[in-house]
């Protein structure tokens, strides 16, 4: 397993400084953000220089105020559009590929209204059509759509590892896990990441309250051992809110997290 960080939380003016600072830091990649409005796409010249100087960049993390699972048919539809253009440059780049939450803050059922304006099976209807296009298009691409599976409280529709997998119908279209969800809606995060194994693409990390690995409760070295022993070789990237100065904070929590691999 490597261990990538992303963009938002490492110092520096250029991902090239970027990179310096995580390798120094004892990370091995940068994950990137995909923020709508075509701007992925508009990073490209940057995005080639850094690639040409050694950046490695496997992943990017979507961005934007709405996805593919959206109650708005046009919003649904941009969302796709964003996102074939992210697949695209990821397979520019020769990257793993991009992930994806069905929705992210548009409805909760432990919230009011409490009941959505769609069903279950209207709600799967919708994230297989968009997965579908998707896969189709990463699989051109040589790359990877992932679904992340967010908690309750901030989507719907996809809360579980299980529920993701469900919707792998193809081999470009797999699973990204996130820590810090899987903290609040798995009963047993180890089982269920073995049970998910055949589709486990990447992993992001944070820790129990959003900060970085080593500020909560979450077991790193049961949840670590479990990814090893099933064959997990991928990405394990850091995303949260981190407690401390970065320059202090993420070597630390590479040199937490690396205890364990």
């Amino acid at each position: 397993m490597k261990l990538a960080v992303q963009e938002q939380l490492v110092p520096g003016d250029t991902l090239q400084e970027k990179f310096a600072f995580a390798v120094e830091a004892g990370f091995d990649a940068i994950e990137l953000r995909g923020k709508g409005d075509f701007h992925f796409a508009s990073r490209i010249g940057e995005l080639d220089r850094a690639l040409a100087d050694g950046v490695v960049m496997p992943t990017v993390c979507v961005e934007m105020s709405h996805f593919i699972g959206d109650f708005d048919p046009a919003k649904r539809r941009d969302a796709i559009h964003q996102l074939r253009s992210q697949l695209t440059v990821m397979g520019r780049l020769g990257g793993v590929g991009v992930m994806t939450p069905g929705s992210w803050g548009q409805f909760s059922r432990r919230l009011p209204p409490f009941e959505p304006p769609r069903s279950p099976g209207q709600d799967r209807e919708v994230l297989a059509e968009a997965l579908g296009e998707l896969g189709e298009h990463a699989a051109r691409e040589g790359v990877l759509i992932m679904i992340e599976p967010l908690n309750r409280y901030e989507n719907h529709m996809v809360n579980t590892l299980a529920e993701a997998v469900a919707l792998c119908a193809m081999d470009s279209v797999r699973v990204a896990g996130d820590t810090y969800h899987m903290n609040i809606e798995e009963d047993d995060p180890c089982r269920s990441l073995a049970e998910a194994a055949p589709y486990l693409a990447h992993m992001q990390i944070s820790e129990s309250n959003r900060n970085q690995p080593g500020t909560g409760h979450i077991d790193w070295a049961a949840q670590l051992a479990c990814l090893d022993a099933i064959g997990y070789d991928g990405y394990l990237a850091l995303e949260c809110r981190l407690r401390g100065e970065p320059r202090t904070a993420l070597p630390e929590t590479a040199a937490f997290i690396r205890k364990f691999l």
